[in-house]
């Protein structure tokens, strides 16, 4: 009797341990309206353990006392006015007592009055849009999970199916209203920490805001099953004070110029298959396979294809307008003239099509200025300029990175000095990395550590590099391995280095990232103090 005993009371304790490491309730979130809904969740969950222990506990009483091995007797009656007027009136009491609380987090809810920002939320098959009204700023924000996590090819990452290309951004203690709607099928927006889910369907915009109280990453997803990959439209929130939100909508307008530099330039066939092979990971490789196999009939095979290895002009015209009937989105709104022609030049040349074609992205911007599409591809981009894939300008016979599996490098030469690296690196940290560690390095502790004076900046580079590109588990620090390139990624650990008078004197190149890819470690060729 001991040994049973001792049993049941192991059982009980191990499996109080494993409730306690389970998250079984709602979250209690990081906005006004989240925690609201939190607590009249709360209220009503009590309301209704106490009237499960009322009626249950009556209902047990009068079986145990009132059985019939101890000669109860049931009683003969077929009405009780007092005892039914009360069992109507009680429970209506309490619904009207939990009305109360519950209207009021409605109305709530639904005041969108003096929002402080308005942001624009359009669902797409599998992506989203968001146009920020008073700025002007917009963009796609696409699922930035590598294909080869997708497939079983590679290890899963820790934010697996949960990053994304282009997060949302947004400033803490603000009033954000979101108009909400989809361009094709019904989605729905849901962030949790946010206390906001609001379903987005087509011609119709739905209102929802929040105000975040802490800075962070917050991740959601689509909560409307809205085709096969459903799953692959993640939501991903960096809540930042107002100082850092205004300088990165300033550093969105800024890239205006460049991008019209991009376009209006020539660019060589190297430089356009290896952006086009980025593109393609990122937007096309989920329906169409890296391999460009497809998964038919839904989503044809590019490898070999009519389309790919056919005229071009037929090419454009399906990937610039898609094509009525199909899943073939058009994707002119979700891609840029340099995406377009580089994923477009791609898909012609590689798994053996061997097309040599090539598109230019002044021919994509002229074809979206209204040309008709003969005389588009008929127009001639500016000779010279600079490169897409790096901020140095050289002459146009430069030799460009060459395509490959993992994000393009830059040769070592193109690393130029110290000073070059670290004018370079501000540029990356500036669209990347400034919204959550501060322009200034001071971050926002906890969440947001301090470049400036950090351990991990003036300690030992190979630490500095395995962060930058593997994240750190358990913390807003994501991997950015598959979301920068060699070179990028060279010159902002190089930047941090060197920023803020944290004066390492250390120079990063692509050739110590890509040692770190391949599992060696780093040996930064550039001098130190």
């Amino acid at each position: 009797m001991r040994a049973v005993q001792s049993t049941l009371f192991a059982l009980v304790v191990a499996s109080s341990n494993a409730f306690a490491e389970m998250t079984l309730n709602l979250t209690e979130g990081v906005s006004p309206i989240s925690r609201d809904v939190y607590q009249l969740h709360m209220t009503i969950f009590w309301i209704c353990v106490a009237i499960g222990v009322v009626v249950f506990g009556a209902m047990f009483y009068a079986m145990f006392h009132h059985r019939k091995s101890k000669g109860a007797k049931p009683a003969q009656f077929h009405s009780h006015p007092v005892l039914e007027v009360a069992w109507t009136i009680i429970p209506a009491i309490i619904l009207v007592l939990m009305a109360v609380p519950a209207s009021k987090v409605l109305f709530e809810i639904n005041n969108e009055d003096n929002p402080d920002i308005t942001i624009k939320v359009t669902g797409y098959q599998w992506k989203w849009h968001y146009e920020y009204l008073e700025s002007g700023v917009s963009f796609f924000s696409n699922l930035s999970t590598p294909a080869d996590q997708l497939h079983n090819l590679a290890p899963k990452g820790p934010n697996y199916l949960r990053e994304v290309d282009h997060p949302l951004v947004v400033p803490i203690h603000k009033k954000i209203r979101f108009l909400i709607t989809s361009n094709d099928v019904n989605h729905a927006w849901w962030v949790p920490d946010f206390g906001v889910k609001r379903d987005a369907i087509s011609g119709i915009i739905n209102e929802a805001w929040t105000r975040v109280d802490k800075p962070g990453t917050y991740y959601g997803q689509c909560a409307e099953l809205c085709g096969v990959h459903h799953a692959f439209m993640p939501i991903v929130v960096i809540a930042t004070t107002e100082q850092g939100f205004n300088d990165w909508v300033e550093q969105q307008k800024g890239g205006g110029a460049k991008a019209e530099a991009d376009t209006n330039r020539e660019w060589t066939m190297k430089e356009l298959m290896a952006n086009g092979e980025q593109v393609y990971s990122r937007i096309c490789a989920a329906c169409h396979q890296p391999t460009g196999l497809g998964s038919p009939p839904t989503f044809p095979a590019l490898k070999g294809s009519k389309v790919a290895t056919g005229p071009v002009d037929a090419h454009v015209e399906e990937v610039f307008n898609g094509k009525s009937g199909t899943a073939m989105q058009a994707f002119k709104s979700q891609l840029s003239d340099v995406e377009l022609a580089s994923v477009i030049t791609y898909e012609r040349n590689a798994w053996g099509n061997n097309t040599g074609t090539l598109v230019q992205p002044i021919q994509i911007k002229a074809l979206r200025d209204g040309k008709p599409i003969a005389d588009a591809l008929a127009t001639k981009p500016q000779a010279g300029g600079g490169t897409a894939l790096e901020p140095a300008t050289p002459p146009a016979s430069a030799t460009p990175p060459a395509p490959a599996a993992q994000p393009a490098t830059v040769a070592p030469s193109s690393a130029g000095t110290l000073k070059d690296a670290i004018a370079r690196g501000e540029k990356v940290y500036q669209n990347t990395c400034a919204v959550c560690h501060q322009p200034t390095g001071a971050g926002m502790p906890p969440t947001f550590p301090a470049l400036k004076g950090s351990a991990i900046v003036k300690g030992p580079v190979d630490g500095h590099i395995d962060r930058v590109i593997n994240g750190k588990p358990g913390t807003a620090m994501q991997a950015f391995k598959d979301q920068m390139n060699d070179q990028d990624l060279a010159d902002v650990i190089t930047y941090e280095r060197n920023a803020w008078d944290n004066n390492t004197g250390t120079l990063v190149t692509p050739n110590d990232i890509k040692a770190k890819r391949q599992g060696a470690q780093s040996k930064p060729t550039g001098s130190t103090k």
